[in-house]
């Protein structure tokens, strides 16, 4: 890891990445995109100096409170973050000024942040969202081997729903040939729904390849299934969008499982309710229970 400092912290739709890079694996991730410009190792984990106090300065400014977004593009909770706490001061800096959150990751480590979390949930929204890509464990730690397995990241999920933190669900990518199957999809949606989930993003099943990516997911490929990345090849090419031969079949069963158990599955809908604040309570003021007097 190595530290820099940068000139600013939150985009123009109040995201944020403390990192960049990432050391979880994924044979998939997008962010290893040659498009990103990193100069730098992927897993060479560049850590935002000055993030922190950009961060406040930002939120001190603000004349209206909004949501805060996090993990796009880096996971918020990778192991270094149990030595650098970044994530977690910067989630105390968020409730601080009373803004609420969005933050994305594949880490059942944000269990450890859970009584920011809930602070923030009272006061406005605090929205985790938790990417599942496949019930077989043996096939989760080939896809993505550093990270926690899709069973603790459900065991998360329930924890989360116990202490009434709202989540969301990236139900991608699916792989072709690897994880897109019917069995697959309705192990990973029925965990949405014992879960209660408020919704569950997909993109259609398939998955993105760009330069940079591509080359990485192919050694990957080869790697783990032998012969697989000449058939992607012969069907795809180089082709940005490399959609499951299974597409309209599961996406009809995405649709209909989630309309039936009421969970959100239009994207445009979840995005909406992750980007808009509610405050519950006006802020900085006090509860019923600290009005009452000791007795």
């Amino acid at each position: 890891m190595h530290y820099v400092k940068v000139k600013g912290i939150l985009s123009s739709q109040n995201g944020m990445n403390l990192y960049r890079g990432c050391t979880h694996g994924c044979i998939y991730c997008d962010s290893r995109s040659s498009c990103y410009r990193m100069d730098h190792s992927f897993e060479d984990i560049e850590i935002k100096e000055n993030a922190l106090e950009l961060l406040e300065d930002a939120l001190r400014r603000k004349r209206k409170r909004c949501m805060i977004g996090t993990g796009s593009m880096s996971d918020p909770y990778m192991p270094l973050e149990a030595k650098t706490e970044y994530t977690r001061k910067a989630l105390s800096i968020i409730e601080k000024y009373g803004f609420g959150v969005a933050l994305q990751t594949k880490s059942d480590r944000v269990l450890r942040d859970l009584d920011i979390l809930k602070r923030i949930n009272e006061k406005t929204k605090a929205v985790v969202q938790m990417t599942l890509t496949t019930a077989d464990e043996s096939l989760c730690r080939m896809i993505e081997p550093n990270v926690c397995p899709t069973k603790e990241r459900f065991e998360a999920l329930k924890t989360l729903r116990d202490n009434g933190i709202p989540t969301v669900v990236w139900l991608c990518p699916i792989l072709p040939y690897i994880n897109d199957t019917r069995e697959n999809i309705e192990s990973i949606l029925q965990m949405c729904i014992e879960a209660e989930v408020r919704g569950v993003i997909c993109f259609g099943m398939g998955l993105t390849l760009r330069d940079g990516n591509r080359e990485y997911f192919y050694r990957q490929l080869d790697r783990h299934f032998p012969g697989l990345k000449e058939r992607y090849i012969r069907e795809y090419g180089d082709r940005y969008e490399i959609p499951s031969p299974r597409s309209d079949e599961l996406m009809s069963l995405f649709h209909h499982t989630c309309g039936q158990n009421g969970i959100m599955h239009d994207n445009g809908e979840i995005f909406a309710f992750l980007h808009r604040f509610e405050e519950k309570a006006p802020f900085g003021q006090l509860s019923l229970w600290e009005l009452q007097p000791n007795e």
